[in-house]
């Protein structure tokens, strides 16, 4: 008896002569003591098609499902994972399979590729880009459809996961039930461990059944978050138990044919304890030795054991002569690339040598034979290629990458080997890992990017790539720690005769990294000091602009004041003539409107920055910040037309582009805080919430945008008057203090001390607040209609300081006048009447309604028109409270501002007034 390589329980039967039958002629597998595991796997194929095979004609629903089978090696895993695919192909399933490989795990996305190329390979070049549409140039590259695209903006990780996630959801609607099945998981390849953990978060959505096999002992730390994951699902992980005695005797008598003596079979066991691998293996021997199965042979079986792997195999293997052991080491290093071609030149063999090489190792069971080389199970290359001397190996993983690029392979094949040699001052070396790192940023795997240059970096490259490898390792994309970057960025300046081009782009990214790490004076030093040496005015003008920007989007820069007056008088003199100037234009409009100053100034300068060519918002050179804070301008001028059209252009180009994370993040969230800003409450909502989540399934990676979402979040919900929903939102997220140190919109603080008002702790809001002020104040940033603290605070000090409250009040008012648009006097205004008594507070509350009768924001009309109406009624004045009541109680309903309607019901109740019953869903505001 024999047994299927890839399948240890699949017994084959011999002929009379001894020898194995043909590959066609072999009996079904016989799945041993696996009864539990089969029927949990029957039952996830039966969800996954939506009917069992007991009731193949009553339909029902189909559930997609995971399956992981875990053990130790050889324990089963393979086996059983073949055999739920054997049963997913008799249903007419799709199947898709990859498996790990021990010394493939630094090949980015290895694992997909095996998942998809096969399958996409089948379709015809129109046939997949009609199937993909928009996703082709985003997945192509990592899957193998296509070479990398060397222009444009790169897609980021998230990018290349929504992505394949498409291919999955269309191959599952028009081909049916999928069966994604994976082998050795505990190998997998990061990116793709990352790619299925997230996917398998959602895969009861469809009709998917995704079935894993792992050795839980050796998973490695990025597939622990795939592992809790599948700890919590509903279906365990079912760990595969050694076979029992009974079974292991079973295993002998059927693949000997012989009536197995009990001692014999007892000592099998013990021997093998129970491993499936083990035991179908030692079967095997002892079937080509003619070993008869009786009670005097069993001292044997543990000399016949140790030969499956370990030193057993090692000394097996140098007894079969130096053609195999040399072709077995190819094979070992080159893994899933061992064609017989490579094989054979890595192992220099000629044609005849290599032929009865593998020969030899096939009939050793070793070796199977295909289109490539493959060990009959993982544990023997494992033993193979820890056996081969450390000098040797090295050198072989060295010729092995100058074998695949010569081949054709490309440089991100080659780095794979390139990882595993000893720095040797090779350029050649160095150049292939920075191209690797290239094609790996291109197809959204920046942390094999990373793992290329820092090798490269240690090669070390010549001088003239040295500063360009340290350069790209400061790129954003591969910002884990800002710290590091800041460090590989300054070492790259320090490096002599830096390209003029090279050290402008190397400081901007040092600037940038020094602010992630709140290291703004070091920041500001950089810029200071590289304008002063630059004897480009282009240079020193893109310097300051750098220098800027830096500075104004952190909240506790006290030098913005400064650069403020420089900015306005540089700005006066510039036509806008270049990127630079035109960046210039919308830095010096947003710092107009952060300043307060008239609203005309801000938007004039919004207007010269976008030209007539408008900004990108993926051009990694220029970045997106600019572009937001120029689209962020048009809104808080009261243009919230203008800022949704330049929003949903950003969202289309991030999707395009493939960038998923925290740019389409931020981009969700402020287009529903634009939503909420002209009074559409529950779009808002919708909108932000989507950008919450998009945020959080980032990680860490996305804290940045969880804080503008959640303020955004908590703004809406007190303005929709779900203060307790906001409360729980808060509480739930840990929304307080450390606050963030870069600007955010809205300025979290502010709404964490819009929140404590809300839910009635005033000294808490107010001591909140002032904190706020304080810091912006410092900064020049004094307009109320993007931070509006010193309303809030006046709302919060009437209670205990009257007079106090109507100074802030006043204040508010005098600095929203000076900005000019209705939104922000409407606001004042209704904030002055508040801390206001008697009439006079009802006159303001009438010039706010008025005044906001032209703003953009139909929530804020609501509510300056309920304020009025209640103020009205409080004074005795009924018939005039009418009017305003039924107007804002309308608009607020329309709005989806419930808390403003309820307020509004209430008021026109305590005035003996029937209020209407209104269609109170949400529609657009008038």
């Amino acid at each position: 008896m024999v047994t299927d390589e890839a399948d240890p329980l699949r017994v084959v039967t011999r002929t009379a002569a001894g020898k194995p039958l043909e590959r066609g002629a072999r009996t079904l597998p016989r799945t041993l003591e696996r009864d539990t595991e089969l029927a949990t796997a029957q039952a996830a194929l039966d969800a996954v098609i939506g009917r069992s095979a007991a009731q193949a004609a009553i339909p029902a629903e189909c559930c997609g499902g995971l399956l992981a089978f875990t053990g130790p090696a050889g324990g089963g895993k393979t086996t059983l994972l073949n055999e739920v695919r054997r049963r997913a192909a008799e249903r007419e399933c799709t199947g898709l399979f990859a498996k790990g490989v021990e010394q493939e795990q630094s090949l980015a996305f290895h694992v997909v590729r095996q998942l998809f190329q096969p399958l996409l390979a089948s379709y015809s070049e129109s046939e997949r880009r009609e199937a993909l549409g928009d996703w082709y140039g985003i997945v192509g590259p990592c899957v193998g459809l296509c070479p990398p695209a060397t222009e444009g903006a790169a897609p980021d990780p998230q990018g290349v996961r929504d992505g394949l996630d498409w291919i999955v959801t269309h191959v599952a609607v028009q081909r049916g039930p999928l069966v994604l099945a994976v082998d050795d998981l505990h190998w997998a390849d990061a990116e793709s461990v990352a790619w299925l953990t997230s996917f398998a978060r959602r895969v009861e959505e469809l009709p998917v059944l995704v079935v894993v096999a792992y050795r839980p002992d050796e998973l490695g730390e990025e597939s622990a978050e795939f592992t809790d994951m599948v700890e919590r699902h509903r279906v365990r992980p079912l760990d595969l138990a050694p076979l029992s005695p009974s079974a292991v005797a079973d295993l002998l008598r059927v693949g000997l044919d012989a009536e197995a003596d009990d001692d014999f079979c007892q000592e099998a066991w013990l021997v093998t304890g129970g491993n499936p691998f083990e035991t179908v293996e030692l079967v095997a021997k002892v079937g080509d030795r003619r070993l008869a199965p009786v009670r005097e042979n069993a001292h044997a079986l543990r000399d016949i054991a140790a030969e499956t792997w370990g030193g057993g195999l090692v000394d097996r293997l140098h007894e079969l002569g130096q053609a195999a052991i040399r072709l077995s080491w190819a094979v070992a290093v080159l893994g899933s690339e061992a064609t017989p071609c490579l094989a054979a030149s890595l192992a220099a063999l000629g044609q005849a040598e290599f032929t009865q090489a593998a020969d030899v190792l096939r009939a050793e069971r070793i070796l199977t034979y295909g289109p490539t080389l493959e060990f009959a199970h993982p544990l023997i290359a494992t033993a193979i290629y820890r056996a081969i001397p450390n000098p040797t190996r090295v050198a072989l993983h060295g010729k092995a990458a100058w074998e695949l690029v010569e081949a054709g392979q490309g440089a991100a094949a080659a780095a794979r080997h390139l990882l595993e040699t000893q720095p040797e001052g090779d350029t050649w070396a160095a150049e292939q890992l920075h191209e690797a790192a290239r094609e790996y940023l291109r197809r959204g795997a920046p942390e094999a990017a990373r793992r290329c240059l820092s090798r490269a970096l240690c090669e070390p490259p010549p001088a003239e790539l040295r500063a360009t490898v340290l350069y790209e390792l400061g790129s954003p994309a591969l910002m884990q720690d800002p710290t590091t970057t800041a460090n590989h960025l300054r070492a790259a300046l320090e490096e002599p005769d830096l390209p003029s081009a090279l050290r402008q782009s190397v400081v901007i990214r040092l600037m940038r990294a020094l602010a992630y790490c709140d290291r703004l004076t070091e920041a500001s030093d950089v810029a200071t000091r590289e304008a002063g040496r630059a004897t480009d005015s282009r240079m020193r003008l893109r310097m300051f602009m750098e220098h800027f920007m830096v500075a104004g989007i952190t909240s506790h820069s006290r030098e913005v004041p400064v650069l403020s007056r420089r900015l306005a008088q540089l700005t006066r003199r510039l036509s806008g003539r270049n990127l630079t100037e035109r960046y210039l234009f919308g830095l010096r409009a947003w710092n107009a409107m952060v300043r307060g100053e008239p609203a005309e100034t801000a938007v004039q300068y919004a207007e010269r920055a976008l030209g007539s060519e408008g900004m990108r918002w993926t051009d990694e050179e220029w970045g997106f910040e600019v572009p937001s804070l120029v689209a962020l301008t048009f809104l808080y001028c009261d243009r919230p037309q203008r800022a949704e059209e330049l929003y949903t252009g950003a969202i289309a180009e991030y999707e395009h582009q493939g960038w998923r994370g925290m740019h389409l993040a931020l981009g969700y969230t402020l287009l529903g805080y634009i939503r909420f800003r002209t009074g559409r409450l529950t779009d808002a909502e919708d909108f932000v919430r989507a950008g919450l989540q998009l945020a959080e399934r980032l990680g860490p990676a996305g804290v940045h945008a969880q804080w503008y979402a959640l303020a955004g979040l908590i703004e809406i919900l007190i303005a929709r008057g779900e203060s307790a929903a906001a409360e729980e939102l808060a509480v739930s997220r840990r929304f307080g203090k450390p606050f963030p140190s870069v600007v955010t919109l809205p300025d979290v603080q502010t709404a964490h001390g819009e929140l404590l008002l809300a839910r009635g702790l005033v000294k808490e809001a107010a001591e909140e607040l002032t904190e706020v002020g304080h810091r912006l104040d410092l900064r020049g940033m004094r307009n109320p209609a993007w931070c509006p603290w010193l309303p809030h605070l006046a709302l919060a000090s009437r209670g205990t300081e009257p007079a106090r409250a109507l100074d802030l009040a006043r204040d508010a008012l005098r600095r929203a006048e000076r900005f000019g648009t209705a939104t922000a006097v409407g606001q004042a205004l209704r904030v002055l009447a508040r801390v206001t008594e008697g009439p006079e507070g009802i006159a303001l509350l009438r010039r706010a309604v008025t005044v906001l009768e032209t703003a953009p924001s139909s929530y804020e009309r609501a509510s300056a028109l309920v304020e009025l109406g209640t103020a009205l009624r409080r004074a005795g004045r009924f018939a005039e409270a009418a009017g305003p009541l039924y107007r804002g109680v309308d608009l607020a309903g329309r709005c989806g501002a419930g808390g403003v309607a309820a307020q509004a019901r209430d008021e026109l109740v305590a005035a003996g007034l029937s209020p209407r019953r209104l269609d109170l869903a949400p529609h657009e505001s008038p």
